[in-house]
């Protein structure tokens, strides 16, 4: 099952011994590593850690592939429909064949953090129905059920997913090689039981155009964060209709636009106020887009929780700045 990596080309294996793999996918962005367990003939269960602003894609299956990504933490965007993305956050399950797999995969949040359970179904229908005596549940048709067509299902606020899911991310080492083969076999009845509502399935998806301009109007209050622009002012500027450019962001970056701005300015602050340039307080409000040095430390504490000053004179976390 693991040839299934093997598939994407720009894949280094870092690691291999005791039925688990490590790869590492690189890029000028940064890097991510899927840690790859081998849970039954035909059945994988990795670890998925990435911190890059993009992924481009290369990864064909090559066969009949049942797929379940788990989002713990970070934005996926995905190919929802022709020309059209949508996107997985926390605590989504989202379910397909690979067929749309090829492409650029862009993380919103620069990074994303997740679980996927994988089956070759030539192999692992078998092999799950002889795990345990009277074990049931039909791979092919779980598949059909959840994927009939080639885009991606993505299912939220299911609970009982996320709680099983949630045992999968601290595993002792001495149990878990037994502990991944009885979660993937509890998921799987759980997912069999599962009657699926139109509101489950659905997720809002935006066309290419829309997510286009929402990036650039991102990008130009990044290189613009020292000016002030209204969010009339935006979508009259980048042509989206104001309730569009709103919703689109929020779904997008997970924050409202006047929320990620002030995160944004208060981060760039802090990187100033840590810089050795000989800059006040004032001087450094009026840099990030504020003309009043008391609003500005207002706005820097709430997002900081020190002031200006006390984070200037505070030590740089081993982490670096926060």
């Amino acid at each position: 099952m693991t040839d299934l990596i093997h598939n994407c080309d720009d894949a280094a294996l870092l690691a291999e011994s005791n039925g688990c793999s490590v790869y590492q996918f690189r890029n000028e962005t940064g890097e991510g590593v899927m840690t790859v367990y081998k849970v039954f003939p035909g059945v994988t269960l990795s670890y998925n850690d990435f911190h890059m602003e993009y992924y481009d894609s290369v990864f064909h299956p090559g066969k009949e592939v049942f797929c379940i990504d788990h989002c713990r933490e970070g934005r996926l965007e995905y190919t929802a429909k022709d020309n059209a993305y949508s996107y997985v956050e926390s605590g989504d399950l989202k379910l397909d064949r690979r067929l749309t797999h090829t492409g650029q995969f862009v993380l919103p949040l620069s990074h994303y953090h997740g679980i996927t359970i994988a089956f070759d179904l030539a192999e692992a229908a078998q092999s799950v129905s002889g795990a345990i005596k009277g074990f049931t549940v039909d791979l092919c048709g779980l598949q059909k059920k959840f994927c009939p067509g080639i885009y991606p299902v993505v299912l939220r606020s299911l609970e009982s997913a996320d709680h099983i899911f949630s045992e999968l991310y601290a595993v002792p080492q001495k149990i878990r090689q037994m502990y991944f083969k009885i979660k993937v076999l509890e998921l799987l009845l759980y997912l069999d039981a599962l009657e699926l509502t139109q509101d489950s399935e659905e997720k809002p998806y935006f066309y290419k155009s829309q997510v286009e301009k929402v990036r650039a109007i991102r990008r130009f209050m990044e290189e613009h964060m020292e000016e002030t622009y209204t969010q009339e002012e935006l979508s009259k500027r980048f042509g989206i209709s104001l309730t569009m450019m709103k919703k689109c962001f929020f779904i997008m970056y997970g924050t409202t636009m006047g929320a990620w701005l002030t995160s944004y300015r208060m981060n760039q602050a802090a990187v100033l106020l840590k810089s050795g340039q000989s800059l006040n307080v004032a001087e450094i409000a009026g840099r990030v887009g504020y003309d009043s040095p008391s609003k500005f430390a207002a706005a820097f504490r709430k997002v900081m929780k020190k002031s200006p000053t006390e984070y200037r004179n505070s030590r740089i976390p081993e982490g670096g700045l926060q």
